[in-house]
């Protein structure tokens, strides 16, 4: 369908079934406004051309804080915020991406086929890394323009930049390759562009819970080949809102306190002779307490003994959320954010203990939800940034009002677990 035919398409309302499917049927308003100004742009810039549209999702840790880079479990889900792209298939190898609000990168696949230093960071390495996973695969490349814009909120740890790094795939498994490159293989190649071409060690979990979509349990033991389960679980048919607090806290200063978690997680594992934790079972460091708090102190020890107990409740929440049992979930979900604060120690940074904004909104979520079901923790790396909260539907608005009188209009974002990761949507 040609631009100028599809965004007509969509005013029509012949999208709405669709739209309803993938970000819920209270929704479907607002996703018709945002897809018909992203085609509107798209002809803006690029003119009549034959199009299609693509979602990918953000995605939200659900349990395992800090576990997948000692090789541990991780439950995440994908969310109904993503990254959509109008596209254009071309036939020069150039891939064209224009995000709003961001300048044009233009990539020659033909030509940036190895990394650059100097390009580290950069979008555009991201894209050259897609394509030459492609490449290495086996499967075909080729060139594409596409129109983004995105609702997942950067700084939120709801994941910005896989989802942009799996629509790249995304894009290029429809217009190439039929669709028949699995969701899993692209979010291992995001993965690989992230750390060869763009420059970030980072690990998978991100990728593969924004390509996937829905809840999914993700086991690292084997990195190469990590262990992934979709689980077919539906949070908003129970009547539960996934509730993400940004409390606003300052990210400045904060890569020590990050880089410290997985350090001292694997200095406890070295003093067994062992690279990372998973390798070693969680009775031989609590049999050597004493050597080891003489050896890499307190906070290590801690911070290995939240690892254990972390991979351990991921299990117990896959198979919780497998049998429909919110009462165990939950449970473990708070335990999870208990660990965390605990034993973890990532819910604020001891450089600044004065500022506390992820201490203070546990502390007002526990008092609205006291008593009333649903649980909540700590999101993502921790130190500042998110909360999460499983909130019921008929709390929603007093928990919204709640929070945003302490950080500000705008700081609840109410989501669902979309059921749909990398897709192409027309």
């Amino acid at each position: 369908m040609i631009t100028s035919e599809l965004l007509s398409y969509v005013k029509a309302g012949k999208l709405n079934k669709k739209l309803a499917d993938i970000y819920g049927e209270e929704n479907v308003a607002e996703q018709i406004e945002r897809y018909c100004e992203a085609i509107g742009d798209f002809l803006s810039l690029y003119g009549e051309r034959e199009i299609s549209l693509f979602s990918v999702p953000g995605r939200s840790e659900i349990s395992g804080n800090h576990t997948d880079h000692n090789h541990g479990k991780v439950l995440a889900g994908s969310i109904n915020l993503d990254i959509i792209a109008v596209a254009t298939k071309t036939d020069d190898g150039v891939i064209t991406i224009k995000s709003k609000g961001f300048p044009e990168d233009v990539i020659d696949t033909n030509s940036y086929t190895s990394p650059c230093e100097n390009d580290y960071f950069k979008s555009g390495a991201l894209i050259a890394g897609m394509a030459n996973a492609f490449t290495n695969a086996g499967y075909n490349k080729g060139g594409y323009i596409a129109y983004t814009t995105s609702n997942v909120f950067k700084g939120s740890g709801l994941s910005s930049s896989a989802a942009f790094e799996v629509m790249v795939g995304n894009i290029l498994n429809y217009f190439y390759n039929k669709g028949k490159v699995e969701n899993t293989e692209i979010a291992k190649m995001a993965q690989y562009a992230e750390n060869v071409f763009f420059g970030k060690p980072c690990g998978l979990m991100d990728q593969m819970a924004c390509a996937v979509g829905g809840f999914v349990y993700i086991d690292f033991e084997d990195t190469k080949n990590p262990i992934i389960e979709k689980i077919p679980f539906d949070l908003s048919a129970k009547g539960y809102a996934l509730c993400i607090v940004n409390t606003g806290g300052n990210h400045a200063d904060l890569n020590e306190d990050y880089a410290s978690v997985p350090a001292e997680m694997k200095s406890v594992a070295k003093l067994f002779g062992a690279e990372y934790l998973r390798q070693i079972p969680k009775s031989r460091v609590l049999d050597n307490i004493k050597a080891l708090r003489e050896a890499v102190g307190d906070r290590a020890v801690l911070r290995a003994i939240h690892f254990f107990n972390e991979n351990d409740r991921v299990t117990r929440q896959a198979r919780a959320l497998k049998k429909e049992n919110l009462t165990h979930f939950f449970r473990h979900t708070k335990a999870s954010g208990r660990s965390s604060f605990m034993y973890l120690q990532n819910v604020f940074t001891t450089k600044n203990v004065q500022e506390q904004g992820l201490s203070l909104a546990l502390a007002i979520t526990d008092a609205v939800m006291d008593g009333k079901g649903g649980a909540f923790r700590v999101h993502g790396g921790g130190f500042a940034g998110t909360i999460q909260a499983f909130v019921p539907f008929k709390l929603v608005e007093t928990y919204k009002s709640t929070i945003e009188k302490a950080f500000g209009d705008g700081a609840c974002h109410v989501l669902r677990i979309r059921p749909y990761g990398a897709i192409k949507v027309l």
